[in-house]
């Protein structure tokens, strides 16, 4: 699919544009999962959540063509559409973004706000990429894959800086929605030649990603309901399947409760305000925190893009007392 060179390139085109990201060992969130815990901060990036990686790259690759796209057309619930208004606004290539009905108010601002053309329709994201395809000849536009090769690679650079900056990692989390973030990780694993297991971490309200994992087939979904938006998938794309059959160690479901105790950890231990999405992967260590004493451990808090409403509802629960008595029971 794509090799070191081709990460490394991409690299140098993203770098032009934004920094590479942090990792972090925070104390009192090692302490608190009683392991060695390393953050990788993609919430730290121009569009708060990783996603940007891949629309920088993609946008630089179309730019280099003989004949430039006239537009591109793409489906989201929020950071992949950041990514590529983001990156068209830097390469003057319009970009139309279409979202499900009762999107975030926040992130459909902000895609506008990067001169994005939002368009809004259906009841989910499936639904929503299904009739941006429908839009394609009206528009005269690219349709963008939210597994397009470039984008995979381009976020495949997170990992590439986390696996070099933080050496023996026993295991990483990783939220998977599309597939984009855990199958760059599992791509650029393989290519430095590394051990480390990498866990896959879905939402128990849209778990097909796991129920397909599981059975060693693709299941569809009719519904994906949970408060993570980013990971609210009921279609698995086969080639990031693939790929994740092949590389990932499990694929785990958490629950919501969890996602929102991760969040509330997030906050508490580290001061970053995560997603919920952006907490699935803090969710699993959560969900197996038993086997972890001991262990080097990543968690890659994908994404910052929550109004600060359901941010403040989500976390209000674990206000009323302390880390430990709010957090600590659910986990020791």
């Amino acid at each position: 699919m794509f090799n070191l060179s081709d990460i490394n390139h991409a690299a140098d085109v993203i770098y032009q544009i934004m920094p590479p990201t942090p990792q972090y060992n925070w104390p009192q969130l090692s302490k608190q999962m009683d392991c060695d815990v390393w953050v990788k901060h993609e919430n730290h990036t121009p569009t708060g959540a990783f996603k940007v990686r891949g629309g920088i790259y993609l946008m630089n690759q179309l730019e280099q063509r003989a004949v430039r796209p006239t537009g591109i057309l793409s489906a989201t619930r929020g950071n992949h559409g950041q990514s590529l208004s983001f990156a068209g606004q830097k390469t003057g290539i319009p970009v139309t973004i279409v979202v499900p009905e009762g999107n975030s108010n926040d992130q459909n601002t902000a895609i506008k706000g990067f001169g994005a053309n939002l368009v809004i329709h259906g009841r989910d994201f499936e639904a929503a990429r299904q009739y941006s395809a429908t839009l394609l000849k009206s528009s005269g536009y690219q349709l963008i894959a939210p597994f397009a090769p470039e984008l995979v690679i381009g976020v495949a650079t997170y990992a590439l800086e986390f696996l070099q900056a933080v050496k023996d990692l026993d295991l990483v989390y990783v939220p998977i929605g599309m597939g984009s973030g855990i199958c760059g990780l599992i791509k650029t694993r393989d290519l430095l030649g590394i051990k480390t297991e990498i866990i896959g971490v879905v939402a128990e309200g849209a778990p097909a990603f796991s129920k397909s994992f599981n059975a060693g087939e693709i299941i569809l979904d009719q519904e994906a309901d949970t408060l993570a938006d980013g990971v609210a998938t009921r279609t698995p794309l086969p080639e990031a399947f693939e790929i994740i059959k092949g590389g990932a160690s499990r694929v785990i479901t958490v629950t919501e409760q969890q996602i929102t105790q991760a969040m509330y950890l997030y906050f508490k231990t580290t001061h970053n305000l995560s997603e919920g999405a952006g907490a699935v992967s803090l969710a699993g260590l959560i969900a197996e925190q038993a086997k972890m004493k001991g262990k080097r451990v990543g968690v890659v808090l994908s994404g910052g893009n929550i109004d600060f409403a359901r941010f403040s509802k989500y976390i209000s629960p674990y206000l009323s007392g302390d880390l430990m008595a709010s957090v600590g029971a659910s986990v020791a």
